[in-house]
């Protein structure tokens, strides 16, 4: 039986496939979920320090450490 691949493998699967990916093109890329579940999984990597955020003026860019 084949396992779904987390909200957290999502993510991180394609923030390496797009290495200048916004949070808002995260959330956009899910439309399945509501962008808070989206926000708190990418806290949740960032803290792990499985993900990284930077701030550009108002835009979040995620990129893998």
């Amino acid at each position: 039986m084949l396992q779904q691949p987390t909200i957290g493998e999502r993510i991180l699967e394609l923030v390496k496939a797009n290495p200048l990916c916004t949070l808002e093109k995260l959330t956009q890329a899910f439309p399945e979920l509501y962008w808070y579940n989206v926000y708190v999984e990418v806290d949740r990597l960032s803290r792990s320090g499985r993900l990284g955020m930077i701030q550009v003026l108002s835009t979040i860019i995620l990129r893998l450490p």
